[in-house]
């Protein structure tokens, strides 16, 4: 909280942090310019059945390019997570009509995919999300336990704690990357878990 501009959502239900001008603009379009070039098809674990519930392109960035190890490095200081505990970032990038439905970032601990995704490194403990852009209509982000909705601005950062304080998944994290209507919508993603990512 020490963290100039740093703002904390005032709710019981979930630890969610805001921080507006994280990242510069010229960061947000180098950035911008990675995922345009390297994007695929999202994936999602537990698939639903449901085609469209994840309709946005990912970018995988490389921890080693200089751009993204100096994010990395920002995202350490202000929260104080492990960064040996991270994942690598991930860009994301939404066009007209894409969304991501509402879903939490942990993994359903009974999930058919539970095993495959936890077993190394543990559950996912906070989620580090940051919009690259302004959005010309849509693309906000709603967290739907607290009814928040967060809209998207040039280096604005959303830090939140996918766990309760007993160490169990919190569903009041539940959120929806809500459609595009106009416009171009970009992220980047960092998640933390319990135990070291293998490197």
């Amino acid at each position: 909280m020490a963290h100039p501009g740093l703002q904390r959502v005032p709710n019981p239900k979930l630890n969610l942090f805001i921080c507006r001008n994280f990242l510069d603009a010229k960061t947000c379009t180098e950035v911008i310019r990675q995922i345009d070039a390297e994007r695929q098809p999202s994936t999602v674990s537990d698939y639903n059945g449901d085609d469209a519930f994840r309709t946005s392109e990912t970018c995988h960035l490389p921890d080693a390019d200089p751009t993204v190890a100096a994010i990395d490095a920002r995202i350490a200081a202000l929260t104080g997570l492990d960064m040996a505990h991270g994942e690598p970032m991930q860009g994301q990038r939404y066009a007209v009509g894409q969304e991501f439905k509402a879903h939490t970032d942990y993994f359903e601990p009974r999930g058919a995919d539970f095993a495959k995704f936890c077993t190394v490194s543990g559950q996912r403990t906070w989620t580090v999300m940051i919009y690259l852009n302004a959005v010309e209509a849509g693309g906000a982000t709603r967290f739907k336990a607290i009814d928040k909705i967060v809209q998207p601005e040039v280096g604005k950062l959303l830090a939140w704690n996918n766990l309760r304080p007993d160490g169990s998944v919190n569903p009041s994290t539940l959120h929806h990357g809500m459609k595009v209507r106009a416009g171009t919508k970009y992220v980047i993603t960092k998640w933390f878990r319990e135990r070291a990512w293998p490197r």
